[in-house]
């Protein structure tokens, strides 16, 4: 299971902290990723993060601006995001790939809405 929490309404350049609360299954062991949806266009993989923490990777998008992290000991994923413009107003999620379906598998997302 996946809850994410932080989302909300922030000016241009602003900033905003995502949270991830992971239950369900040994969480150290996956990589995780955060993904994003704006309306009307496909869902995006914005960042992951390796299970140990020592490797991440972003999106083009979002590189140099948001930071991925994760606490195995409290089971947490975290999305710092920094400068931020308004086409990042989106759905964010958290989620990770099934290894064993290969799909995608995510929480229900918290909304990013970046507006002057």
């Amino acid at each position: 299971q996946f809850v994410e929490s932080g989302g909300g309404s922030v000016q241009p350049g602003g900033s905003l902290k995502l949270s991830c609360a992971v239950s369900g299954f040994d969480f150290d062991t996956y990589p995780m990723r955060w993904y994003r949806q704006a309306p009307g266009k496909e869902r995006e993989r914005i960042a992951q993060i390796s299970p140990t923490g020592d490797t991440t990777e972003y999106a083009d998008s979002v590189k140099g601006r948001f930071t991925i992290s994760r606490d195995n000991a409290k089971n947490t994923l975290s999305l710092d995001m920094y400068s931020l413009k308004p086409e990042d107003t989106a759905v964010y999620y958290c989620g990770m790939k099934d290894p064993s379906t290969s799909r995608t598998v995510r929480g229900r997302g918290t909304q990013v809405t970046v507006s002057s």
